[in-house]
């Protein structure tokens, strides 16, 4: 059986939350579990950097979505995973691919352009405050796919033009390095799912950190419902049918439940459900789902010897692909023992 190489980062600046899980965590677990599937998921440490610059928080939030992950039943002798700053490999392939990545291809990446904008548009200087690291960001995640030539990079909307520019870097790297016959880098592809669920926030908006409308994903029970019942509705009394279609609560339900499920849901609001007992079963619903995960979350933190252990083993896994791939690339390029 032909297997497909999968790579999916998740990188280190917060805490996990219900859309994390629903729209990432959980569909990649799943994947994780195929026959025909070679899974690869890092934690992208190096990446946080660009954004966060508190050492505390980059540390904790690696620690937090490494424990998530080993949590929610990630097989970790099946898939590789592990700490980008583990493989030092990356970063030297990153400057490998640099010295072949365009400039002007590095000018038309989105988190690049919108800085500027937002520079131009404040009266500054159009590169004020921005970092090599967030220019140069496009690259750092192309060594990361191209490393192990993944085949697939589920990503979401936003990150399609990094996996396109991973590929336009790979594509001019094998024309200047690769035998015709047998290149050094696999294409990769990015894989959007679009019936994966992007989960609205406390107050309708896209869940999102940036938005602080976020439900983390192990709260304790109290804080869990606390969170629940904060969730944004209208005013319409009990009695009332209310429209599933524009409804935080419904949304929710819905990434959680089974189609019969969903469907007693639907019919409830058309009876007219109050919203105290629409979020009292969303918060049953939610909690079921996650309570022995949520349990192996607080054990896992508790003891972040055996994390640090399962991410060592990982790093050994992925440097038996890495190491002689570097080798092979260094070779390539002229970087080598002379003879």
């Amino acid at each position: 059986m032909k297997t497909q190489r999968v790579l999916t980062g998740i990188t280190t600046t917060g805490t996990p939350h219900l859309g994390n899980y629903v729209g990432a965590i959980r569909p990649a677990i799943a994947a994780s579990r195929r026959d025909d599937t070679e899974s690869f998921y890092f934690l992208a440490d190096f990446h946080a950097l660009i954004k966060c610059q508190d050492p505390a928080q980059v540390a904790q939030s690696t620690k937090e979505i490494a424990a998530t992950w080993i949590a929610l039943g990630l097989d970790t002798d099946n898939a590789v995973f592990y700490r980008q700053s583990d493989i030092p490999e990356i970063t030297e392939l990153c400057w490998l691919l640099t010295c072949m990545a365009a400039k002007g291809l590095m000018n038309r990446a989105h988190a690049y352009k919108a800085a500027v904008a937002a520079n131009q548009e404040a009266g500054e200087d159009p590169d004020f405050g921005i970092s090599m690291g967030l220019y140069s960001y496009p690259v750092l995640m192309a060594a990361d796919i191209l490393m192990f030539n993944a085949r697939q990079v589920p990503v979401g909307r936003d990150q399609i033009q990094h996996v396109e520019m991973a590929r336009d870097i790979a594509g001019r790297f094998n024309h200047h390095y690769s035998r015709a016959d047998k290149p050094l880098f696999t294409l990769p592809e990015a894989v959007v799912d679009d019936q994966v669920a992007v989960l609205q926030g406390l107050d309708g908006r896209k869940m999102s950190k940036s938005y602080g409308n976020t439900i983390p994903l192990f709260l304790s029970e109290k804080q869990l419902r606390k969170h629940i019942n904060k969730i944004k509705t209208n005013l319409l009394e009990p009695g009332e049918a209310k429209d599933p279609e524009t409804s935080t609560v419904f949304q929710i339900w819905q990434a959680f439940a089974t189609p019969q499920q969903t469907a007693e849901m639907r019919q409830a609001f058309a009876d007219g459900i109050a919203w105290g007992e629409a979020k009292k079963q969303l918060f049953a619903l939610v909690d079921a789902e996650l309570c022995e995960a949520r349990e192996k979350y607080n054990q896992l933190l508790a003891n972040p010897a055996h994390i640090e252990e399962i991410l060592q083993q990982g790093a050994q896994k992925a440097r038996r692909y890495s190491q002689p791939f570097l080798q092979q690339l260094r070779e390539a390029v002229g970087v080598r023992a002379l003879t």
